[in-house]
């Protein structure tokens, strides 16, 4: 007989009433806790009939009821026993006998109550003392090649002793699919084990799970069953109660890992300050920072953590070849569940070198398809549950960035690329970001982590139409054009701008308020304007293509990027070729020879300044003339023939007076200036210079006409004027610092270093060539290098720079 059984019969046999006032009364109050658990219209239904050698059927049956309600509720399951303890069984099988142990026995152990037996033995036992259970350790192992996480170990360790609050102290660990929250949780929750002595909680809240996320209702239950608690009630706000009540007195750490919403969490939260929760998740669950969580966000690892991770697989094949290794830990992006999986692919197959998994990793779909678990692509289908989860807007933007060639995104870019309001596109930022598949790259701009923008180009090229793919790469080279001519403006507003098409013309640009806000645009997106010309050159866009390479003129000549500058010239020459536009050719060759010449590719430079020559002469185009010819004189000039420069010059000075280019002569004059001052002809230097400078104010060119200033300032002080010369090149440096154009910012500092040697300041001297060396340093390694002499040799003269646009 079960003990189900046994507990129905004997409750039965209790309940029948046989004219016994006890009994009757006793089954009444039974009746009114059936009526009061299962409702006023519960009665109980018929179990069996009654037979001549067992209890009354209406015994049975209310027995019956009552044991079938306690399988559902633990409290009332404990009722009936101490009930029946207290009431036990007046009749037994076989009619009115008594059998009762009365008087002062004391019974020890199990007892054997019987006057006949018929089919069963009932046992009445004292019911032992409750044992608490073992305290639980529950976290998950961690792997004995954990690496590279000391510093995030010191940030956790630091949130959590910041200051103490009055709840318990909640932690968040937030980053993407792979980046190893788990391990770096269980590591530092196994290290606080002995602060923490009634024991660690872990669950896993199944965030991405295919079945959904688990129900807090159903982690609170193991919880308190792995604190000792039977009785579990079945309502989530009993459940909660119950658990506050529980965990008031305990020190516990509570892991939950793979957490989805911050109302998943909320419930699972102890009632005590002296406990700590940990939570990981996908997503940055601000909602518990308002609660007053505190929030880690756990990035890949650095690379020799990763060579770390990945040598415990690779043993001496990392050791032997480690510029290989090097390259599978950035083709795993350094994350540690692609670098971990590696690593165990390496481990598996001992004998395969190392270059092999370098080649498989680069090869086809890369390290989303090469890193596998027991066939399945591991790393990808971490990614595709983070992205299954988003709400359908939201995964379209995701997979449309995934199409385009940049790595760095913001609002007004996604909302042009996807066509979307500003307030839309930003929303959906914000959930990217929350769900940690984009993260802040600083300077409000957003990036994909390698591997995932991996995946979002896969989910891209899989789910998005040929011709959708198409316009959103149309619609970003559009901004793209349209933001840089809008800097344009602003920074060359006397630069003769060429023609500008649009298949989307955007609904919006960024809005610059002066020159030094769309220089700044222009140098934080140098990168993405330059992938929108090799995309537009790709799609056969060819106007598009060299009038961004156009547009970015102030940025070539404030920044002087020179590899860009000399690639995109060479890319927007060939577009401007095949779209006919002979307007465009001529300023590709000209603005491209500007680029070669600042590299120090002289003859190159003049090769391309003669063809702008000859194309010019063919057109009958004066104007164009007349600058292939100042380019011209500038490569003779920086190649030291002083003699041809000058003539150049003096041909395009004639040909810009004789067409009433008054800006144009001014520059003209300039060049002159510079290469009197080369010739250390310091009275016709500050003759050109002077002019130059005047005209180039009145045409509203600040940029040219601090340039003339600062050569200006340089020649006044060679010919015997320092204090005036200072006060020029000062004024310089100032308008060079407004325009933005750090290259003649370092340039102005060293002539004014070079002022000071001459003036026998050797101390001053040394003070402004190491600024300037600061500045030279990321823009010009030639100029870098020839200050770095300036500073070793104070000997080394006075001779101005190297002359340059």
């Amino acid at each position: 007989m079960s003990d189900r059984e046994v507990l129905v019969n004997a409750l039965a046999w209790a309940l029948a009433t046989d004219g016994d006032k006890p009994a009757r009364e006793a089954r009444a109050a039974l009746e009114r806790v059936l009526r009061h658990a299962a409702g006023p219209d519960a009665e109980p239904s018929a179990a069996r009939p009654a037979t001549g050698d067992g209890p009354p059927a209406d015994a049975w049956n209310l027995a019956t009821a009552l044991v079938r309600r306690a399988d559902d509720d633990g409290r009332l399951l404990d009722a009936l026993r101490g009930w029946l303890r207290a009431h036990p069984p007046p009749h037994g099988p076989g009619g009115g006998h008594t059998n009762s142990i009365g008087g002062d026995a004391l019974l020890q152990g199990p007892t054997v109550q019987a006057r006949d037996i018929h089919g069963g033995i009932h046992v009445h036992q004292a019911p032992a003392a409750p044992q608490r259970p073992p305290t639980p350790r529950q976290l998950p192992p961690v792997t004995a090649h954990f690496a590279g996480r000391a510093e995030d170990l010191k940030a956790l360790e630091a949130l959590r002793t910041a200051r103490p609050r009055p709840a318990p102290r909640l932690v968040v660990i937030s980053g993407p699919a792979g980046v190893g929250k788990t391990t770096l949780a269980s590591r530092w929750l196994g290290d606080l084990a002995e602060e923490f002595p009634d024991g660690q909680l872990y669950a896993d809240l199944g965030g991405y799970a295919s079945t959904g996320p688990v129900r807090p209702a159903d982690v609170l239950d193991r919880f308190l069953r792995s604190l000792g608690v039977t009785a579990v009630p079945g309502g989530p706000a009993e459940q909660v109660a119950l658990w506050r009540s529980v965990t008031a007195d305990l020190r516990l750490t509570v892991l939950l890992d793979n957490a989805y919403t911050a109302a998943q969490v909320r419930p699972l939260v102890p009632g005590t300050s002296d406990s700590l929760v940990v939570v990981t998740s996908r997503q940055r669950l601000t909602g518990l920072v308002v609660d007053g969580a505190a929030v880690h966000h756990l990035r890949a690892l650095e690379p020799g953590a990763a060579l770390d991770l990945l040598r415990h697989g690779g043993g001496e094949r990392v050791a032997r070849d480690p510029e290989t290794a090097r390259r599978v830990v950035r083709l795993c992006a350094f994350l540690p569940l692609a670098v971990s999986l590696a690593a165990a692919h390496l481990a598996a197959r001992p004998r395969q070198p190392l270059s092999a998994l370098a080649a498989a990793l680069d090869r086809g779909r890369g390290p989303l398809e090469a890193l596998r678990v027991e066939g399945e692509a591991a790393v990808r289908t971490a990614l595709d549950e983070s992205y299954h989860a988003l709400p359908e807007d939201a995964a379209r933007v995701y997979r449309r960035l995934g199409t385009l060639p940049v790595t760095h995104y913001d609002t007004p870019l996604v909302a042009a690329s996807c066509d979307l309001p500003v307030e839309e596109a930003e929303r959906t930022l914000d959930l990217l970001v929350e769900t940690n598949l984009l993260e802040d790259a600083g300077s409000d701009s957003l990036r994909f982590h390698d591997l995932v923008r991996l995946h979002a180009a896969q989910r891209g090229e899989a789910e998005e139409s040929a011709a959708a793919r198409r316009e959103v790469a149309r619609r970003f080279v559009d901004w793209c054009l349209a933001t840089a001519t809008a800097a344009e403006a602003i920074l060359s507003p006397v630069h003769r701008r060429l023609a500008r098409h649009y298949a989307h013309p955007p609904a919006a640009t960024a809005p610059f308020e002066d020159g030094e806000t769309a220089l700044a645009w222009l140098d934080t997106h140098r990168h993405t304007l330059m992938a929108a010309v090799r995309l537009s050159d790709a799609a056969g866009w060819d106007a598009t293509t060299w009038q961004l390479v156009d547009a970015m003129w102030p940025l070539f000549l404030r920044l002087r990027p020179t590899e860009m500058w000399i690639e995109a010239h060479t890319v927007g020459l060939a577009a401007a070729r095949r779209d006919g536009d002979r307007e465009a050719v001529g300023r590709m060759l000209t603005s491209g020879g500007n680029g070669l010449r600042d590299a120090g590719r002289i003859e190159e430079a003049a090769d391309w300044y003669e063809r702008a020559l000859r194309h010019a002469e063919e057109d009958g185009d004066v104007r164009g003339q007349a600058q292939a010819l100042n380019g011209l004189g500038n490569a003779r000039l920086r190649a030291g023939r002083l003699d041809d420069a000058e003539a150049y010059f003096t041909r395009a000075l004639a040909l810009r007076e004789s067409i009433g280019y008054g800006r144009g002569a001014a520059l003209s004059r300039l060049c002159l200036g510079e290469t009197a001052l080369a010739r250390g002809e310091h009275g016709p230097a500050i003759g050109h210079l002077s002019r130059a400078y005047d005209d180039l104010r009145a045409a509203g060119d600040t940029y040219d006409a601090a340039r003339a200033l600062a050569l200006l300032g340089h020649a006044t002080a060679c010919a015997g004027d320092p204090a005036g010369g200072r006060e020029r090149l000062w004024k310089a440096f100032a308008d060079f610092r407004r325009t933005g154009s750090a290259h003649w910012q370092a340039r102005a500092l060293e002539l004014l270093g070079l002022a000071a040697r001459r003036s026998g300041e050797e101390d001053r001297a040394r003070e402004l060539l190491r600024r300037s060396l600061d500045i030279y340093r990321p823009l010009s390694p030639a100029n870098a290098r020839r200050l770095e002499d300036r500073l070793r040799a104070p000997d080394a003269g006075t001779d101005p720079p190297d002359p340059s646009t």
